[in-house]
């Protein structure tokens, strides 16, 4: 093993000079950067085997993508080969060199606490510096006093973003009855304790407890004798009340909710600690001026880079997604806001152009046929829960998702987002939170599959659904709650962001469905009524339905696959080569699958843009097959009279 003293070079670059700190994750250096003549710090770390070096150095990466004034930055990743033993590799992390102390250190040297009113301080710039990081994807895990540095002008700093989480030292790890908790038992949120991955809501547990400890000189579980004795604590949920805390009893009571679905994010933290306790007008401008320089930095200059996944093709649907959507809004106990029509069955009405001041406000969806649901997604936000891929162009048109993959490339589970024109209200059964400047719901889970909507500020939805594909896979909930905290911090910057580019004038995004099926063609299936019973989002789906709602049903609607050969049998349809699938909802229906236009989608992948059309009625499958060929005849005649050639 390598024996570290000063005048050690790493890397042909970094001359060591003295240790200035040390831990369970290894030894911090001061260091001379020989190349750019700068006084650094670098981490010595050893991972005990090649997997961790691996997930050592995509955390680094990860780090090195923040650039915020409360964050230190990370400038380099080493790794030196052990050559005369042949073991596993020291990593070095090399870090800006900020004189400070740690926020236990400073608890230490006050008499073992702070005043609510410097914690607070300390605690709102940490806030603000995890919810830069969150939004970028990176959860930290590992959120403590030692590990918030506060400089000699009051300038907190967040050090050590995934590194304890990378290594898995077993200085960060408790071994219970029911598997190893990773993280300092003291600092712990609940759901860690009881083995679930860290995400951003332990992030900012890990905070509030590490305040907490600052203002109150203990653990929010109290202080006991033996590590294990925290992690009971933290799995019963047991907490001592703040006797010290004052202005900052709110917040952290706030912060410290044992529910993680009711636990703010680090967003809203950052607005309750502000209110609470903020730094010092002096604290503040030099924030800004930092701020200022942050963004002037050469980004460019970094030399690590992001690994790139690997894509694979979906898996075609299997059943209508509308049909999904009304599923879990029925088991999640949802009450869908709708006008009635005068034959008493269910209808909304078409997407109404928003007003261009509605377009404007945070937390609007805004245009429905510009806002683009990925930008509501990001992989890198998710992939603790394994490699992860943005999948843009599947399904629905108003629909995006982020597939979670295995090593092997296989699909484990994913987050889809869509829209929904609809606005919901929920009995008392669903949990609702404000979250800025819309209203989250959390339904309860349903087997693979957990949803979560939000309300926006224009009175349309957003629905989140998590899902996986077998036991072993991540915890959908874990999906949507994640995927859910992203796009509520995009949304408390402003609406929906728009499509770049925007839809091509060949695209089916331009039609409304409604307007593809004629009252003359719809008389064909008996007993349906030829005004539409269900506008979809931005009048990309249509439903038709008999007056009870029972006997016949039609739906049309814009959708996306990789290829349609899994989708039934082809045959020709008013000269387009389309797919039959018959009883694919059922005895008595039968689907179309019509393609409209070919082309390759942002990341690369071929794509198929089609319609569906479903019939289902009281007659045969054959029968139904029949009446949805016809039907698509007609719609296909029509989209060519209205578009360019879909090519």
């Amino acid at each position: 093993m390598l024996t570290l003293r000063a005048g050690h070079e790493v890397a042909g670059r970094y001359l060591l000079r003295e240790p200035i700190g040390r831990g369970g994750m290894g030894v911090v250096w001061q260091a001379w950067d020989e190349t750019l003549k700068r006084i650094v710090a670098v981490k010595c770390a050893r991972p005990d085997d090649g997997q961790a070096a691996r997930r050592l150095r995509k955390e680094a990466q990860y780090a090195a993508r923040l650039h915020h004034p409360n964050i230190v930055p990370v400038f380099d990743f080493v790794e030196e080969p052990d050559d005369r033993t042949g073991g596993e590799p020291t990593c070095w992390i090399v870090m800006e060199y900020v004189p400070s102390r740690s926020l236990a250190q400073l608890a230490d040297d006050s008499g073992g606490t702070l005043a609510p009113e410097d914690a607070g301080s300390v605690g709102c710039q940490i806030a603000a510096a995890l919810a830069k990081s969150h939004s970028l994807g990176v959860v930290h895990g590992d959120v403590t006093p030692e590990n918030i540095l506060v400089t000699e002008d009051g300038v907190a700093r967040l050090t050590d973003f995934g590194i304890a989480r990378a290594l898995w030292s077993d200085v960060t790890q408790t071994h219970t009855t029911t598997g190893v908790v990773r993280g300092k038992p003291k600092y712990l949120a609940p759901e860690l304790a009881k083995g679930r991955p860290a995400d951003e809501k332990a992030d900012v547990f890990s905070l509030g407890a590490s305040l907490f400890a600052s203002v109150e000189g203990h653990s929010p579980y109290g202080q006991v004798d033996h590590p294990m004795a925290y992690v009971a604590r933290a799995i019963q949920g047991h907490l001592e009340p703040a006797e010290r805390a004052g202005r900052l009893t709110a917040p952290l009571t706030a912060l410290l909710e044992l529910d993680a679905r009711r636990r703010p994010s680090a967003a809203e933290a950052h607005r309750l600690l502000t209110r609470a306790a903020p730094p010092p007008l002096e604290v503040q401008g030099r924030l800004r001026d930092q701020d200022t320089h942050a963004h002037t930095l050469p980004l460019a200059s970094l030399t690590l880079r992001l690994p790139r996944a690997v894509r694979r093709r979906r898996r075609p649907l299997a059943i209508g997604a509308g049909a999904l959507a009304v599923a879990a809004a029925i088991t999640a106990g949802v009450i869908a806001l709708t006008s009635g029509d005068d034959d008493g069955g269910l209808a909304s009405a078409p997407d109404a152009q928003p007003s261009p001041t509605a377009t404007l406000h945070a937390g609007a969806i805004g245009d429905v046929r510009t806002a683009d649901p990925c930008k509501l997604l990001d992989a890198t936000s998710l992939s603790r829960f394994g490699d992860t891929e943005l999948d843009p162009d599947y399904g629905e048109l108003d629909r995006c998702d982020v597939l979670v993959m295995s090593d092997e490339g296989d699909e484990l589970a994913g987050v889809e987002v869509n829209f929904s024109s609809e606005a919901r209200e929920f009995d008392g059964s669903v949990a609702v939170r404000r979250a800025g400047n819309v209203e989250v719901a959390s339904m309860t889970r349903d087997g693979d599959d957990c949803e979560r909507y939000i309300a926006t500020a224009d009175r349309r939805g957003i629905v989140v659904i998590g899902s996986r594909r077998d036991a072993g896979a991540p915890d959908p909930c874990a999906l949507a709650d994640a995927a859910t905290d992203h796009a509520v911090t995009v949304l408390d910057r402003g609406p929906v962001p728009q499509r770049s580019p925007s839809w091509p004038a060949t695209s089916l995004a331009q039609l409304n469905a409604c307007e593809l099926l004629d009252s003359a063609a719809l008389a064909r299936v008996p007993g349906l009524r030829a005004r539409p019973s269900d506008h979809g989002f931005a009048d990309w789906s249509c439903d038709w339905s008999s007056p009870d709602g029972d006997k016949a049903f039609v739906q049309l609607s814009f959708t996306r696959d990789n290829q349609l050969e899994d989708n039934g049998r082809p045959t020709s349809i008013a000269g387009t080569t389309s797919h039959v699938a018959a009883e694919e909802e059922g005895e008595r229906s039968c689907v179309v699958y019509a393609p409209h236009r070919t082309y390759t989608n942002s990341v690369g992948d071929p794509t198929v843009e089609l319609f569906r059309l479903t019939v289902r009625g009281e007659q045969p499958a054959r029968k139904a097959c029949v009446l949805a060929e016809e039907l698509s005849a007609t719609a296909l005649t029509n989209i060519a009279k209205q578009l360019p050639e879909g090519k």
